[in-house]
């Protein structure tokens, strides 16, 4: 089973995520595809993959944990990079960040009044 951080940059790579995000985030995502091709260059049919019109997140998440498995400092590097891309919250703004797994989950500011569940 692949890792949910490793498919969340699958994602993020196959343009899934690019929407709505800072610039600093596109730029730490431009990044890390830009590491993953250069890695990939020894890897030509999964060079084709990441770099196809439309990738599907699930292979090159596959891809990204083969890797990851293979060259642990690539994986520190791009989830240094990763963390660069996460956003976070400057004054009064908020930011809802949620990494792994749950059956359900429930983020929440500023309520005012009661709250069943």
């Amino acid at each position: 089973m692949l890792d949910p951080l490793t498919l969340a940059i699958a994602s993020a790579i196959a343009g899934k995520a690019a929407e709505g995000v800072t610039e600093q985030a596109r730029e730490a995502m431009s990044a890390i595809a830009a590491r993953l091709r250069a890695k990939l260059r020894r890897h030509p049919a999964d060079l084709a993959v990441v770099n196809g019109e439309s990738p599907e997140p699930e292979a090159v998440a596959q891809i990204l944990d083969r890797e990851f498995a293979a060259d642990p400092s690539f994986r520190d590097e791009i989830r240094a990079l990763w963390v660069q891309a996460t956003p976070t919250a400057t004054d009064d703004a908020v930011s809802n960040v949620f990494q792994g797994r749950a059956d359900k989950v429930i983020q929440l500011r500023d309520v005012h009044g009661d709250i069943n569940l």
